[in-house]
């Protein structure tokens, strides 16, 4: 007998790890759809005129040759002790959080809480955060993150713009704010017509700006109370914006104290790694009256349908994917998942232990300024709380050339000054190696003595709720975290269809490198030869993304979505100005565009033009024609979505890109849906000029509750040229969009290595999966929910609209069938977007084919508890669909309910065993609008809220 070996690859990472149907699910499935193979399904889908010819060309590593070759490239980083200041800090996370937070798949691979009934703990650890920025910095209403602190800071300008009663044009900014706050805030002044005024705070013209921003401590370490300038701007009724830093306001006078009206900082040195740039959250806080102009999300307290306190989040009609073009802001993608860090690094410390390190951080360098004076050299400021600068003369050179000999990274300012920035990691024996690269032996002893005046010593206290005061021994902090997340359903749990967020696996060879320190160490701003390991990776990321997308050049910086998505409007304009079109200012964008896209053209200066649908859902060419030959010599851009967000190709879309050239336009196309066309069309190829790619939903980055994100831009060879820039790079003349040259430069590695793992061949059949997927469901599905656009050919792309609207008629809305899908331990899809009272539906490439069965046995039990209302057999105020989510309450409670307790709780799709429990029954969003609450209420507050 001859012996015939298996054929199975267990190392393959595509097919047998990513990839979640087996050959054979496959095959079921392409007979439930009705194709003869994946190719033919293919060619039903996507126009030929558009395929591209040739595959993807690298081969694919397995897990264990993708790990030992990152140890090999982490070996290229030189891992030293960066004192360089300027926004960012060594700090120390504590191994508790490091492993139950930012390795933990039920905290990294959540969803975004919109659907606050699975999402009570997240939206608790954000809570908490809010508490805690709205405490340290003295203003009573915090947001729950934004992207980094120099974007904050520009979203503060704006923010005090559109609230200053003054008609000024000009915005105040401190010449002590980090070089990289100054930068991002010019890029974002610009297209505004905002004047930016940079100079001495003492000096400042109050009468001649609507807002100003001050540093506190400075990026040279100076303390300063801003009281009189805050007066003097509310003077002239003007808008003061203080950027801060957390662990300082445990010891100095809060902003909130001094009169401003924002706060905004970083709270990266609250135990989230430096990670060369990120990603790190980024805070704002405001003053009450201001609360309903702050970008971002903002969690709310609540009450639900038990009158039983629930989180949520609140004002979201604020939201950009509303208000669009009237928006003012792009904010898409925020830090979730490092807010989540930072709020429990304080909660792991409460008020005494951060104070402590705030203390043992500021008298360590206190001793340092007394040895450095002591041996006669010249330190400022005379107030300081973490930083300090040396004057050095012609030995700068030689200082920073001897701190590196004793492995440390100074900061290099102008040419003659060094500045030292001291941080939690900060020891004797760090103390000892500063003081070796001044030729100075031994260092001063310590003493309790302020580097600052005794009036600017913070009076106020913080973090009194309780949260901060448990009991921080590491078996209640451990149960407090599992606690959280028991609440709520990620990936880890099941599914979570959402159409345009390609919610797929995050595998965890994918996540590990990130935290490892030769990566995780480096701060963004150290000697280029210290980070060559990190320049080696983007670098080779990036040539990958140029192949799939047929671009020439990619920009690593966005560090969200929406950051691409305005970085590259950005591209454009700079292009146009660079070529006599300054005066091109009109953004052509159809009806089912994404929210953010008519944002972001509001925020780069340009006039959005809405183009019509057509009923089919693809743009309407007529329509399209028309206003581009309106637009004429002012037409700068168009801002399509491929496929369209109606998950549909269109066969128009080379016709429209051409239009648009044809009236010296440049074609945006949106990445989002860019898992359809991975491996099978390059967007850079059928028209576009410049793509962003969603890292965080395409290429394999958790969304970890909200974010992080990472939006790089890829553009033709024409408009390399006009990429953002960095002030700490040379070469691209353009403003910078994000903190750091690469946005959150840590994450890269995320996509790097899903490129990696999968290579050519694995990432086109994960695309041809994604379609198979989302045809599957749409197949299964027909009949029972009508599916609303689908192509000449009948087929979908890689997602599917449900359209839920009929069922209105007999009372079912939208929201009672997302709510229902909890019962059945699903996430909803994406809700009443791109059409209103619609579910769009996006299973991945990543599920099973029995994760998709069951999400469908799921859908078709609900659509016959819709038919039982239909029929007249009960009223839609009387059904499960309308009391759901059902809690562990409902089941034990008194019943008498027209159905049963297993209906409501046991419905089909749903786990027996391992039930998914909500914690909270449907929440009140209107009672959550009503009566704000923003921060951690005292307890006593949360039964009052249930009356």
């Amino acid at each position: 007998m001859t012996y015939t070996p298996v054929d199975y690859d267990t190392y393959d990472f595509a097919n047998r790890r990513h990839i979640g149907p087996s050959p054979e699910e496959m095959a079921a499935m392409l007979r439930a759809v009705g194709a003869a193979s994946l190719d033919a399904l293919m060619d039903e889908t996507i126009p030929a005129s558009i395929q591209q010819k040739t595959p993807l060309g690298w081969p694919a590593l397995t897990e264990h040759e993708f790990l030992a070759k990152m140890r090999d490239v982490a070996g290229m980083n030189k891992v030293m002790t960066s004192l360089i200041g300027q926004g960012y800090y060594g700090t120390n996370t504590p191994p508790a959080i490091q492993r139950n937070i930012l390795e933990n798949p039920a905290w990294y691979t959540a969803y975004t809480p919109y659907q606050p009934e699975i999402a009570q703990g997240r939206l608790e650890a954000l809570l908490n955060y809010q508490t805690m920025v709205a405490d340290l910095t003295g203003l009573p209403v915090a947001n729950a993150s934004l992207l980094d602190e120099a974007t904050a800071a520009a979203e503060a300008m704006t923010m005090a713009e559109r609230s200053a009663k003054s008609k000024a044009r000009g915005f105040f900014v401190d010449r002590n704010c980090h070089p990289q706050t100054i930068a991002v805030i010019k890029t974002r002044a610009a297209p505004l017509g905002i004047e930016v005024h940079v100079g001495d705070p003492a000096a400042m013209d109050a009468s001649a700006v609507f807002g100003g921003i001050f540093q506190y401590p400075g990026t040279y370490g100076h303390v300063t109370d801003y009281t009189d300038q805050i007066e003097a701007l509310h003077a002239f009724k003007a808008i003061a914006v203080v950027a801060t830093d957390l662990l300082a306001l445990t010891m100095i006078k809060e902003p909130g104290a001094m009169g401003a009206d924002i706060a905004v900082g970083s709270s990266q040195r609250f135990g989230v790694p430096l990670g060369y740039g990120g990603p790190h959250a980024a805070f704002m806080a405001c003053k009450d009256e201001l609360k309903r102009a702050m970008p971002g999300r903002i969690v709310g307290v609540s009450i639900d349908s038990h009158g039983n306190m629930a989180y949520r989040l609140s004002l979201q009609t604020r939201e950009q994917h509303i208000r669009r073009e009237k928006a003012t802001s792009n904010v898409c993608t925020a830090q979730a998942l490092l807010a989540v860090m930072a709020s429990f690094y304080a909660v792991f410390h409460g008020p005494k232990g951060l104070r402590a390190i705030a203390e043992r951080v500021h008298f360590a360098t206190v001793r340092l300024g007394r040895a450095l004076r002591a041996a006669g050299a010249k330190v400022s400021p005379d107030a300081f709380f973490d930083t300090i600068t040396v004057e050095v003369g012609v030995g700068q050179a030689g200082i920073l050339a001897a701190a590196r000999h004793e492995g440390l990274n100074f900061r290099k300012i102008g040419h003659d000054r060094v500045g030292i920035s001291l941080d939690e990691t900060t020891d004797e024996r760090v103390l000892m190696r500063v003081l070796r690269a001044f030729g100075i032996d031994g260092v001063a002893p310590h003493r309790a003595e302020l580097g600052f005046p005794e009036a600017m010593v913070r009076t106020s206290d913080y973090l009194t709720h309780p949260v901060f005061h448990m009991n921080r021994a590491e078996s209640e902090m451990m149960r407090y975290m599992r606690r959280l997340s028991d609440r709520d359903l990620a990936l880890d749990r099941a599914m979570i269809p959402l159409g345009s967020c390609t919610m797929k696996l995050n595998a965890a060879a994918e996540m590990m490198p990130i935290t490892w320190p030769e990566f995780g160490s480096l701060h963004p701003f150290v000697p280029v030869d210290q980070a060559q390991g990190y320049a080696y990776a983007i670098s080779d990321l990036s040539e990958k993304l140029c192949e799939i997308t047929g671009y020439d050049a990619m920009s690593m910086q966005p560090n969200s979505g929406a950051q691409g998505e305005y970085a590259g409007l950005l591209t454009i304009a700079a292009y146009h100005r660079a070529n006599g079109g300054a005066a091109r200012d009109v953004c052509l964008i159809p009806t089912s565009a994404h929210g953010t896209n008519p944002a972001s053209a509001q925020m780069a200066g340009m006039k959005v033009v809405v183009v019509k649908s057509a009923p089919n859902g693809d743009v309407d060419l007529d329509d399209f024609r028309e206003k581009a030959a309106a637009a004429g010599d002012r037409l700068a851009a168009c801002m399509i979505t491929y496929p369209s967000t109606h998950g549909v190709f269109e066969e128009t879309v080379r016709e429209v890109c051409q239009i648009t050239h044809d009236h010296g336009g440049q074609v945006y196309i949106d990445g989002a849906n860019m898992n359809a066309l991975v491996g099978l069309v390059k967007p850079g190829k059928i028209g576009g000029d410049v793509s962003h790619l969603n890292l965080h939903k395409t290429f394999a980055i958790p969304h970890g509750g909200g974010g992080p994100g990472m939006g790089p831009i890829g553009v033709g060879a024409h408009l390399a040229p006009y990429l953002p820039g960095h002030p700490e790079q040379t070469g691209l003349e353009e403003g910078p969009v994000s903190a750091t040259p690469y946005g959150s430069a840590s994450i890269l590695l995320i996509s790097w290595a899903y490129c990696l793992m999968m290579g050519g061949e694995g990432l086109t059949q994960a695309t041809r999966v994604a379609i198979l997927n989302a045809n599957y469901i749409a197949a299964r599905l027909n009949g029972a929910y009508p599916i609303l656009f689908m192509g000449n050919k009948g087929r979908v792309a890689h997602e599917c609209i449900l359209d839920t609207r009929p069922f209105a008629d007999v009372g079912v809305t939208v929201d009672d069938i997302a709510k229902r899908l909890i019962d059945n331990g699903f996430h909803a899809p994406t809700m009443s977007w791109p059409v209103t009272g619609t579910l769009m539906v996006e299973p991945t490439e990543s599920e099973t084919k029995a994760e998709i069965d069951r999400f469908i046995t799921a859908l078709l039990a609900i659509r016959e508890e819709i038919r039982a209302v239909e029929d007249g057999e009960i009223s839609a105020e009387d059904s499960p669909l309308r009391h759901a989510p059902h809690t562990v309450n409902d089941l034990v409670a008194e019943w008498d309910r027209k159905y049963s307790r297993e209906q409501a709780c046991f419905p089909p799709g749903a786990f027996r065993v391992d039930k998914y429990w909500p914690p909270v029954g449907r929440v009140d969003n209107v009672h959550g609008d009503r009566n704000l609450i923003c921060t951690c209420p005292p307890l006593s507050d949360y039964a009052e809220a249930a009356e």
